[in-house]
Order: C-alpha cells, then structure tokens, then sequence
C-alpha cells in the first residue's frame, strides 16, 4: 500500500507537520528525507531497512560517500542532500552559541561540540575562542592526528588567541574509540595548555572529550 493511501495521521509529512517532528520514529524521519521508495516499497519500508543495515541512524549519518551510496535507493545527490543537512544543522547551533554566549548555554556549547566533533574518524583538537564576556569569535580545528591520538602544540594555540583577540577558550577534542573517558595524555596537555595561556592572560574554561554516548568536562570533574 502506497503512503498516500496511509490514513493522514500516520503519513510521515503530515504527523510531523501535526505533532511535530520529535513524534516521528527514525525510520518516519528518514522516509521525509528520501521522499520516494522503490517498486514494491515505500519510502518507509525503504528507511527501516537503510537503518537495518547501517545499525542506527547515527551510523547512516556519518557514513561516508562510497558507503552511503552503496545503499538502496541512495546516491550521491542524496549524500549531497544530507551533508548539507548536517552542516545546516551544525551552523544553527553555532549562531545561537554567538548570540547567548557559552555561560548562558554550557549544555548548547556541548551539543555544539558534540556536533563538530563526534563523528570525525580521526582525532581532532578543536577551539572555541571567546571574548571577555564569553562570547564565541571563532570556532577553529586546530590539530587532526589519527585515530588514537593528535599532537597539540600550546604555542600554536597561543598565537591563535591572540590572533583572534580571545579572553578565554574552551578546547574539545574527539576519541574515536567512541570512549568519552579523559586519557593521563589528555590531562598532561591541559595542564601545559593551562600554563601557556596564563602568560598571556587568557582563561581556559573547560576541555570537553567527546565519545559517542556522551562526553566529559574537565571542568567538571574538577581538573581546571
């Protein structure tokens, strides 16, 4: 049966438009975003069987373009589609953490970070540079090493601050392991970073590990 023949209120388009999309299962979200099935199958049946075989959305979402495309009824136009999605999404998050400023929003500074950093495959050592208030000037990847490490060079991370004129930053870096958990290396750093930046007077607020579940602050366990 074709979804147009669905009663309204289970059609993916119309609960959402409804209810709203956090009513739709992953499955009914992915089905708005292919749009049309195959012969013999819905666009619904279609997205349960993509999540079959990537595991779960978050995988279908980081695959990369040779594996995205491999699936049924994807293609590269798609994968173009949902990387612009993704981006949208990330650049969303980014002007809301300009406009309240990290204090006012620690949780959407994690979301952020998650956002930029979780899905990469390789190690990355991300800053976010703030002002005196704590207002984001630029969000930068500074380092990228490989997927069990990447060296963070303090000096680099100084001229940057003062390059853009920061207060205060926060640094967030990814483990691909998908294990959140700080590492003694990552605590070895944070103190040299820590110690760079007083010369020049600028705060580090936080080192935020991202994992694939969760992540963890420095700040919060009391390390800073």
């Amino acid at each position: 049966m074709a979804i147009t023949d669905w009663p309204s209120e289970e059609r993916p388009r119309e609960k959402l438009l409804a209810r709203g999309a956090h009513a739709l299962s992953d499955a009914e979200l992915l089905a708005i975003f292919l749009r049309t099935g195959m012969p013999g199958k819905t666009a619904v049946d279609l997205a349960r069987e993509l999540l079959e075989q990537f595991g779960n959305l978050s995988n279908l979402l980081r695959a990369g373009a040779q594996e995205f495309c491999a699936g049924p009824g994807l293609g590269v136009a798609k994968f173009a589609q949902l990387q612009a999605v993704i981006e949208m999404a990330r650049r969303h998050l980014y002007e809301g953490l300009r406009n309240r400023g990290v204090l006012a929003s620690p949780g959407q500074t994690r979301q952020y970070l998650r956002a930029q950093l979780r899905d990469e495959p390789r190690e990355v050592f991300a800053v976010l540079f703030l002002d005196s208030r704590h207002r984001v000037l630029n969000f930068e990847r500074m380092f990228v090493g490989t997927i069990d490490g990447a060296a963070v060079y303090p000096r680099e991370v100084v001229k940057s601050c003062l390059r853009h004129n920061a207060a205060a930053i926060i640094v967030a870096h990814n483990h691909p392991s998908g294990v959140a958990e700080p590492s003694q290396a990552d605590r070895r750093i944070t103190e040299r970073l820590r110690a760079a930046l007083g010369l020049i007077d600028v705060r580090l607020l936080d080192h935020i590990v991202i994992g694939d579940l969760d992540s963890i602050s420095f700040a919060d366990r009391g390390w800073l």
